[in-house]
């Protein structure tokens, strides 16, 4: 790896690993139940897709944010490369899908938390208190900003691993190659949006831009290692859970995904043992705030750019509460909101401002304003128009999907 003088080695990890942590999230516990009716190897291949779709426009982003001043958002962004339009199209599909996330990482760990002390002092808690606390203890975490948050992220993803480790390993003596085998092509274009959501990253670059000093480099290189971390970490994933979890039947993967069940719970249910129960709760609860805490700061500078605020600790604290109470708020009162929530925020909102978005700020940005910066991604005009038409289709998908139900 070659690194700039300018920035550190220990620096870019974190910045890939704060990269990692907001994609490993949530959403990978619903991924094998959304891809495992189409099959391992068509979930490899638009897994395969969705990896360098959202890599390449994340890589968009950050040539259009170092076109601007030192801590430009998104909103920043579009509006001096789009116009109004643009601008008003952003803050509202940012907002959406930030509180979107936020609401169904809340309700999912509220949920792990009311888990844990039942097990730990045979008592449940209400849900409302569940809520709270999750959000008082990690929501409070981005008041201290993006260097604070990295370290961490970082503490989390080393959680994460260890118990991620412990349920491959468990694992993989389960394996039934013969599950591996079933194929349903038709299927596999369902699961684009989720894959958007479970590789959604982007609503928090510009947070990163700064902290790796603009370094186009040390920018680059931490996106790419950022999100090719989760790709493998998916692979595995879905190797092990489609490898044990048969199809068809009680708690199979296709009663699994009718009932919008977590993946985990499908995975206990067939490989019996004491380290899948405890590593899978353990797994699920770091995805899940590592995911939080990186939503949550891109939320909070997103805020202050709207704003117009400065970086003032009475600003962060006033724009972190809100940032955090909504969406706890909402939490307390839509207690099923997780998978409604990642599969609208995958869908509709980054397949516009993941994508769409960056797509038109680079293309007026090259082509007719004619900005000069220190990155500049290959493929041209061809590349755009590529991105471009993919987002559109995945919109579109995420339509049929309300309307047209996908049965099988």
């Amino acid at each position: 790896m070659t690194v700039t003088k300018t920035v550190s080695v220990a620096r870019i990890i974190s910045g890939a690993f704060l990269i990692a942590g907001t994609c490993v999230g949530g959403g990978m516990l619903a991924l094998p139940v959304e891809t495992g009716p189409s099959g391992f190897i068509p979930s490899v291949l638009i897994m395969l897709i969705s990896w360098a779709f959202m890599t390449i426009t994340g890589l968009l982003i950050i040539e259009a944010n170092l076109w601007m001043e030192e801590g430009a958002h998104l909103m920043t962004m579009a509006s001096k490369l789009l116009g109004k339009p643009g601008k008003w199209i952003t803050i509202v599909f940012y907002l959406f899908m930030g509180y979107a996330s936020l609401i169904a990482y809340n309700t999912a760990g509220a949920s792990l938390i009311d888990n844990a002390f039942n097990d730990l002092f045979t008592r449940d808690l209400m849900r409302v208190e569940s809520c709270i606390l999750f959000a008082l203890v990690f929501g409070t975490m981005i008041y201290f900003g993006t260097r604070t948050i990295g370290i961490i992220n970082t503490l989390l993803m080393v959680g994460m691993i260890v118990a991620y480790l412990v349920l491959t390993i468990t694992g993989t003596g389960k394996i039934h190659p013969e599950y591996l085998t079933h194929r349903e092509w038709s299927f596999s274009y369902y699961s684009f949006p989720l894959l958007l959501a479970t590789f959604s990253y982007q609503i928090m670059v510009p947070s990163i831009t700064p902290y790796l000093k603009r370094d186009p480099r040390a920018l680059k290189t931490a996106i790419i290692v950022g999100t090719t971390i989760p790709f493998i970490v998916y692979l595995i994933w879905q190797w092990i859970v489609l490898g044990s979890v048969p199809l068809e039947g009680e708690m199979g993967l296709l009663q699994a995904f009718k009932k919008g069940q977590p993946a985990t719970e499908s995975l206990r249910a067939f490989v019996k043992s004491p380290w899948i129960s405890v590593s899978a709760q353990f797994f699920a609860f770091f995805a899940l705030v590592t995911s939080y805490l990186g939503i949550a700061l891109g939320l909070k500078d997103f805020l202050m750019d709207l704003f117009s605020l400065k970086n003032k600790k009475s600003n962060n604290l006033y724009m972190g509460l809100l940032a955090v109470i909504p969406s706890l708020v909402f939490a307390i009162l839509y207690p099923k909101a997780f998978l409604l929530g990642l599969e609208f925020s995958g869908g509709f909102g980054d397949s516009v401002l993941s994508a769409f978005i960056p797509v038109s700020m680079i293309w007026v940005g090259r082509y007719y304003k004619h900005h000069e910066g220190p990155l500049r991604l290959f493929g041209g005009k061809k590349l755009l128009s590529t991105i471009g038409t993919i987002a559109v289709l995945i919109f579109v998908i995420q339509i049929v999907k309300l309307v047209f139900p996908h049965t099988t």
